[in-house]
Order: C-alpha cells, then structure tokens, then sequence
C-alpha cells in the first residue's frame, strides 16, 4: 500500500468526467488498497479515484462506526428521496467547510472489488458521502453547489 497525493482544487483533473472500470486488474486492486489508506491517512469519510489522479469510476467510503468500509465501482444513484441540509467538506478543499443541500436517501448500484453487481441504501451520512463522491466522478465539486459562502473549517468551530 501507499499514500497517494490527494489533488485539490484548482487541479484540472477534478473537473474531468471518469471512465468505467471493465475489469478488475492487478492495478486496480492496488489503487483500491492505496485509495483506503490516503483516506485514513487524511481523516476522510470517501475518497474518488480522480482525488488522487486516477479517472476511473471508483470510490471508497468509511464512515467508521458499525459500517464496512464500502468499495464502489461504476456507482449508479437510481433512487434518491427526501432533503437534507449541512455542512460539508473535501479532502480536495482543504480547511474549508459550506453548506450542501442533499437526498436524505439514496439507493446506488455498483460493482463490488469482484466485479459482482451489489446495491447499497444509504440514508443521512451515508447518503451525503454517495452523492459526494459520485459528484467527483461526473467532474464536479462540492463547492458549486455550496449554499452561501465556504468557511474556514476553524470558524465553524468557534
């Protein structure tokens, strides 16, 4: 495993559309165990391959507690649902933090790290980070859709 550089914005590669995995290979599996450790390295709850560089519809999510760490290839959102509205942030905008409307539900598809077909429901967290991180695959970042101005993550704190 190793920790891979985590691209912020600004970075022309975040605004980019990835491309979908059509077999799992031995690089694959490697960017999938070095997308893990860069996110736990950084604190994060999700991380897309194009945070690191890699345009490959791929997305890692930890949300800690009771969860699995979830591995989602190819993710399709085919349900959504009702509205929530809180602060988000990105490993790609560092120490800055704005308030994101998102589904409270969601239902995605994927490919799970053996290329096998799995559907997921998610609600609150759970939702936010999907969408997030599918967001980041169509090229997009949270702060296009932030409502008002970002903040220091320090003057949400205080």
């Amino acid at each position: 495993m190793a920790l891979r550089t985590i691209r912020v914005m600004g970075d022309e590669i975040l605004t980019k559309k990835s491309k979908e995995i059509t077999e799992m290979t031995p690089k694959i599996k490697q960017l999938i165990d070095d997308m893990f450790e860069t996110l736990y390295n950084a604190d994060g709850v999700g991380l897309a391959a194009v945070q690191v560089g890699i345009l490959k519809r791929l997305i890692v999510i930890d949300l800690g507690e009771d969860e699995e760490p979830l591995v989602l290839i190819n993710p399709k959102i085919v349900e959504r649902s009702g509205e929530q509205k809180g602060n988000e942030g990105c490993l790609s905008v560092p120490g800055k933090t704005g308030v994101v409307t998102r589904p409270n539900y969601v239902k995605v598809v994927y490919l799970d790290e053996n290329m096998q077909p799995q559907e997921k429901e998610g609600t609150e967290l759970l939702a936010r980070a999907i969408c997030h991180e599918v967001d980041h695959l169509e090229g997009e970042i949270y702060v296009d859709k932030v409502e008002g101005d970002l903040m220091d993550v320090k003057q949400e704190e205080d």
